[in-house]
């Protein structure tokens, strides 16, 4: 075979083994994501849960950059130690030992019953969660399918007088092994694939047992270069301290480890002769005595990181989005939750609006129209950075309960980015006309006026909730707010009407004003319940196509 076509081949094997690994994660993400996720956010109490729950989760996922980045999310925001975040980074590491010992040994004839097993639930079962395992299956069997292959393709290269000019070369400059094997790792984002490609190699002889090994703690390295540099990218310097971290330890680590490459090397050719089990062994040797290393000083460590990557003291732009990390759109899971925090961030600035409203209608304060206009910026500046992260994410990668998710947050942002538009655009305008016409309501409008913003806020409240938690009884409560609404726009018509034909114009365009912000306030009502009410109240079949009666009913009644 030339060898061009085997370069293509070899390529291509591994691109199967990484989207193999790719498709695992994946699916494991899909199927059991949100409950892994909650089971580290309960576990980061101590450093021993937080270990556990990373090495756990970390097996699962076939990923230390997916639990990394569900850490940083906690520790950036403040829900978790630094210490037990940094014990869950070493768990996580370990965790990635695990995959590779299982897939160590000759399992190769297991993967076409994986992957018809694979087929039959993707295909066959209803279940989403089984449908997501069948894809974990067939991925694991395209893992294995990659690996018997390279191994076969492997074999013959050798003897290839290049391959042995190569050997001299890499064999005889560990810290060379070490910086490839780093930036394939970071390149391809899975440590697991490289160490199981290193494994394929160093079983055929392409590689001497030292090179494999330096390979293998570039690998390690590699893991967790992608996170530290996405961790760079953040604007919150606190998002950095739980990936440099672990950087920081896996560097020391990996230094260490090259200075005794040597013998190193001799102990574990003496205590497994073969080759691949070797690589595997000095891959799970190298994390567990890193983890045991550094366990102890974590403490210290976390008052470094502290001491290095100070909370920010400056208020945060408030138009950019705080928790949009880029990193995260490979992980659906993480990716949702942070647009759901973000669109948070929407109501409270909506929230902060209808007081500024509040202030210009009833207190005549000129002042804050202004301020409602900046906001109204801000709000438009989030909801494109929510609409452009969450359309950005793969298709592929969603649950039909992730789908369903991004519908709902992306529902609520444009709800709340039209109510603060009818807040600006049409609320500030009558605030402005008013003053500048020299125009007042009555004590008993004033009064009126003050009591539905305080309502329609409370109505805001009870809306962001409703949308984080999903709950039918609230979600019936805010619905009823239309009638309410409705009924004070007809009591308001209705005043406005008795006193035209009074003969009070001079109290006319004053009752037109007051007229008009009723009618707007009811449309902001209209947002704020279609932001979240209607969607609950949809999802659990209580909410109408149509307001109006059925017509065979109105014929009968005819």
């Amino acid at each position: 075979m030339s060898f061009p076509v085997t370069l293509i081949d070899l390529a291509g094997f591994a691109a199967l083994l990484l989207w193999g690994t790719h498709m695992v994660g994946s699916a494991v993400q899909r199927a059991l994501g949100p409950r892994l996720k909650a089971v580290l956010g309960r576990a980061l109490r101590n450093r021993w849960q937080g270990f556990a729950a990373g090495l756990g989760i970390t097996a699962v996922l076939q990923s230390s950059t997916a639990t990394g980045l569900m850490v940083s999310g906690f520790a950036a925001a403040g829900l978790v130690e630094l210490v037990p975040a940094l014990a869950a980074m070493l768990g996580a590491n370990v965790g990635t030992t695990l995959i590779v010992q299982v897939l160590s040994f000759d399992v190769a004839a297991a993967a076409p019953a994986l992957v018809l097993a694979g087929v039959i639930m993707f295909r066959r079962d209803r279940n989403a969660v089984a449908h997501d395992l069948g894809r974990a299956f067939i991925g694991l069997g395209l893992i294995l399918i990659a690996l018997h292959a390279l191994v076969d393709l492997l074999r013959p290269l050798e003897d290839a007088p290049s391959i042995r000019m190569l050997l001299g070369v890499v064999s005889t400059v560990p810290m060379l092994d070490v910086l490839l094997a780093a930036v394939l790792t970071w390149a391809v984002h899975s440590s697991v694939a490289v160490v199981l490609l290193v494994m394929s190699l160093a079983v055929q002889g392409v590689v001497p047992p030292n090179a494999a090994f330096a390979l293998i703690l570039g690998a390690n390295l590699g893991s967790a270069l992608a996170p530290a540099l996405e961790g760079f990218a953040s604007r919150d310097p606190v998002a950095r301290r739980v990936p440099v971290g672990n950087l920081l330890n896996r560097a020391l680590g990996v230094a260490l480890a090259v200075a005794l490459i040597e013998p190193l090397g001799r102990l574990m050719m003496t205590l497994e002769p073969d080759p691949g089990r070797a690589a595997a062994d000095f891959h799970t040797l190298f994390n567990l005595v890193t983890a045991a290393a550094f366990f102890p000083v974590l403490t210290p460590l976390a008052r470094l990181l502290v001491w290095i990557y100070p909370a920010r003291m400056d208020p945060q732009d408030p138009s950019r989005p705080r928790y949009l990390e880029p990193a995260a759109k490979d992980l659906p899971v993480i990716a949702i939750g942070a647009a759901a925090r973000e669109a948070l961030r929407l109501s409270d600035t909506v929230d902060e609006m209808l007081a500024q409203a509040k202030a210009a209608l009833v207190g005549g304060d000129r002042r804050r129209i202004g301020e409602a206009r900046r906001m109204d910026d801000i709000l438009d500046a989030l909801n494109t950075a929510i609409k452009s992260y969450l359309t950005a994410l793969d298709p592929e990668d969603l649950s039909a309960a992730d789908e369903h998710r991004v519908e709902e947050i992306l529902l609520f942002a444009t709800n709340m980015e039209q109510a603060g538009d009818v807040v600006n655009r049409n609320l500030m305008s009558v605030a402005a006309k008013r003053l500048e016409r020299g125009l007042s309501f009555s004590p008993a409008g004033e009064a009126e006026l003050a009591a539905t913003l305080d309502r329609l806020r409370e109505n805001l409240r009870l809306a962001a909730s409703l949308f984080m938690t999903g709950d039918v009884r609230a979600a019936r409560l805010l619905a009823a707010e239309k009638a309410a609404f409705r009924a004070s726009e007809s009591l308001a018509t209705r005043t406005h009407f008795d006193r035209l034909r009074s003969g009070e114009l001079h109290l006319a365009e004053a009752s037109t004003l007051h007229l008009d912000l009723v009618r707007d306030l009811k449309q902001v009502n209209a947002h704020i319940v279609a932001a979240s009410a209607y969607p609950v109240l949809a999802r659990s079949g209580e909410l109408r196509a149509s307001r109006l009666r059925d017509p065979l009913q109105l014929g009968g009644e005819g």
